[in-house]
């Protein structure tokens, strides 16, 4: 499909398809992967590569050991070829819709609370559309705000958006954030504990910059509570078993919550002015022409995430028992 040759600076030819296989390869950092991807063998891609490198007259890739990596003028084709990929995908939904077949692809990122639920929408999602091809990639804050800028993915689920970009962002779920404990922790049967109280706690938190962090910062920056931050950690997992494991007190989204509340692993604290409600917005840059199926599961999921995503629910606290290991 469309192997046109497509002509740059003149004099230098290459194809449609060469620049789908470049941006392939370079995304998955593997020739085997993205000849898995695109049902071609290794050898073919490998010999397409080497083709447009002799036609560019520079090498694209590098290897060190077993990694491959984009030279500079690779890292140059990589952007000009993504470009071609979105459209790519975006001539084709278009096509497919037209021809009734409603399929196509999508590209969606999420930050690492968003994994949470973002599979439970993608499942209702295709059973609505079954042909369709998903790419999801998950990311802490930072991470997506760089794909954001980067235009990479068609839809992205995010906390609160940043403000510097321009971006089309719909609220579509709430999304509360809460004070863990261990089961046996002395503030776990206390009811409205005053924020003054939680100067006295250590607390394992987000890594500076995430949307979590940046919501506690500024709910207790206005309320001139200052926390002992013992630990910072970039996953919401290492922080709830920080938390199990005694270390102290944790800040995470209700949505990250499922089975450690089901099993009674933690409790979450009742504490003035919690939990702290934000809301999950879901985002594209304001200049991209979203694709038939980027616009249908744009529009599925503002109309059905709150009946498909509940939040968990507190069981009645069952202290912990420690482990003692005997000698």
């Amino acid at each position: 499909m469309l192997e046109n040759l497509l002509t740059l600076g003149g004099n230098m030819n290459v194809t449609f398809r060469q620049l789908r296989l470049l941006e392939a390869v370079a995304r998955n950092s593997s020739f085997t992967r993205a000849s898995e991807e695109l049902h071609l063998t290794q050898p073919a891609v490998s010999t397409q590569i080497r083709q447009l490198e002799e036609e560019v007259g520079m090498s694209l890739f590098e290897q060190m050991g077993k990694k491959i990596y984009l030279t500079e003028a690779g890292k140059e084709m990589y952007a000009f070829s993504r470009s071609i990929a979105q459209q790519f995908r975006y001539i084709e939904s278009v096509l497919d819709d037209m021809k009734g077949v409603r399929r196509g692809s999508l590209s969606l990122s999420v930050t690492s609370t968003g994994k949470y639920f973002a599979p439970y929408l993608l499942a209702e999602f295709l059973k609505l559309h079954p042909g369709t091809q998903i790419q999801m990639e998950v990311a802490n804050r930072q991470g997506l705000v760089a794909e954001l800028q980067e235009n990479i993915p068609d839809l992205a689920i995010m906390g609160t958006p940043p403000e510097n970009m321009d971006l089309t962002a719909h609220a579509f779920m709430q999304n509360p954030l809460v004070i863990i404990a261990r089961v046996d922790h002395p503030l776990v049967a206390s009811a409205r504990i005053p924020l003054s109280r939680l100067g006295e706690e250590n607390f394992i938190l987000r890594e500076h910059g995430s949307g979590t962090r940046n919501a506690v910062e500024q709910f207790f920056g206005e309320r001139g509570v200052k926390l002992n931050a013992l630990m910072e950690m970039s996953k919401n997992e290492a922080i709830k078993h920080a938390v199990m494991a005694g270390l102290g007190l944790g800040i995470v989204s209700m949505h990250t919550l499922e089975f450690e509340l089901a099993l009674n692993r933690v409790a979450i604290l009742s504490v003035e002015g919690f939990p702290i409600m934000k809301e999950w917005y879901l985002v594209h840059r304001s200049s991209k022409r979203l694709s038939p199926v980027a616009q249908a599961f744009s529009e599925f999921v503002l109309n059905e995430a709150g009946r498909i995503i509940t939040l968990p629910q507190q069981q009645p606290a069952i202290p912990a028992r420690r482990r003692v290991t005997r000698s």
